[in-house]
């Protein structure tokens, strides 16, 4: 088996905004109390999603988040087991490192981004 898709991300420039909208659209809640590295969003306006799985477990977590000085994307993150190491292959088949590796503030969580070679964002993380 394949490494999974673990979280998705929205970041914009107004991520109160954001939340509200895909609160109202898709009954999300969001808990803006967790750490989140500085290179993902402001901290304090990254709101994660809690109970978003259905009851029979589908569903990933993700986060809405993002503030003034940050570009807008949606990406989703791919676990992986070394975010150096992924990202480092990602760029020897042709992508691009874009973020990272970052760690959450008082977390194990160790983000990265990348673009593959046609420009798509990508992320991955890992739990060190």
């Amino acid at each position: 088996m394949g490494n999974p898709v673990v979280h998705f991300e929205i970041i914009g420039t107004d991520p109160q905004r954001l939340r509200g909208y895909y609160g109202e659209l898709f009954g999300w809640e969001f808990d803006t109390s967790g750490p989140v590295s500085p290179a993902v969003s402001e901290a304090g306006n990254y709101g994660f999603t809690d109970n978003n799985a259905t009851s029979d477990g589908v569903g990933i977590p993700g986060g809405v988040g993002g503030g003034t000085n940050y570009d807008g994307h949606a990406v989703f993150y791919v676990g992986v087991p070394d975010v150096e190491a992924a990202l480092q292959k990602a760029e020897s088949l042709g992508g691009t490192r874009r973020m990272g590796p970052a760690q959450n503030p008082g977390t194990d969580l160790v983000v990265g981004q990348f673009t593959d070679p046609e420009g798509h964002l990508i992320g991955l993380a890992s739990i060190t």
